[in-house]
């Protein structure tokens, strides 16, 4: 009987090894887990931050992302034209022509006219630091009679993450137009 007690006793000694060890490990587990899900909550909570409308600029549109990576500075001959008069019905056409005056590649992720009147056709590849690119707009004045001014939102890896681009002049009414 005491050979019983004894074995007895030795296999209990072992299962509350085992289960401290475990338990030890299932700590170390629980807290690692902790440690991640407080990190991903912290990111999580200064993305909802960065992404919150009243967290940006009044000037930066809130469907803008942030730029990932490396920045750089984009800068342009002009970000105004104005076309002047043109008749009803008119395409007008203009290069807005840019420099990467930064120290890493520029990404335009994409750029966006104000209506569906103003289209942009920018570089899909990088710029390279020291080189030039060109953004070309056209503006289609069909059924815009009048003052017209046209923005063109460009989204690169630049801070600001935005820049505007304004095309603007008259749209006289066409003849044969009804009033």
């Amino acid at each position: 009987m005491t050979l019983l007690k004894n074995l007895f006793a030795a296999v209990v000694l072992l299962l509350s090894v085992v289960m401290i060890s475990c338990q030890s490990g299932a700590e170390e587990a629980r807290d690692e887990a902790r440690e991640s899900l407080t990190q991903t909550e912290g990111a999580a909570a200064a993305s909802q931050v960065s992404s919150t409308p009243a967290a940006q600029p009044s000037s930066v549109a809130a469907e803008s992302d942030a730029p990932v990576g490396p920045t750089t500075v984009m800068k342009f001959e002009h970000m105004d034209y104005e076309f002047g008069t043109v008749k009803e019905g008119e395409k007008v056409s203009h290069t807005y022509k840019f420099t990467n005056t930064g120290d890493e590649p520029l990404i335009i992720s994409s750029a966006k006219g104000s209506c569906g009147c103003t289209v942009p056709k920018w570089p899909s590849e990088p710029i390279a630091p020291g080189a030039t690119g060109v953004i070309d707009v056209v503006f289609d004045s069909k059924g815009k009679p009048g003052k017209q001014a046209k923005r063109v939102t460009v989204n690169a890896n630049t801070v600001p993450a935005q820049t505007f681009l304004n095309i603007s002049g008259t749209v006289e009414k066409a003849a044969d137009a009804p009033n």
